[in-house]
């Protein structure tokens, strides 16, 4: 039988992470969005079926840029 791939340790992959309601607050406030403002993201992607995500969730993306450092973007989870 063959191995599991594991898509979250491949090097093009960013870091994803599911954000706590505290920080969702914080982000929310700060660029003065709603949820429904967010780019979506679907559940079923395979970046983040091990976070236990649901349905409204936001998730942080980290990525790392050569120039502008550690850049984060935000996607709340939609099924799919």
């Amino acid at each position: 039988m063959a191995k599991k791939f594991e898509v979250t340790k491949h090097i093009l992959v960013p870091k994803h992470s599911k954000l706590s309601e505290r920080e969702l607050k914080e982000i929310m406030d700060k660029y003065s969005l709603t949820l429904k403002e967010l780019p979506r993201m679907l559940m079923s992607d395979p970046a983040i079926e091990d976070l236990s995500v649901k349905e409204g969730d936001v998730v942080k993306i980290t990525r790392n840029s050569p120039t502008a450092g550690e850049i984060f973007f935000y996607r709340r989870v939609v099924k799919g």
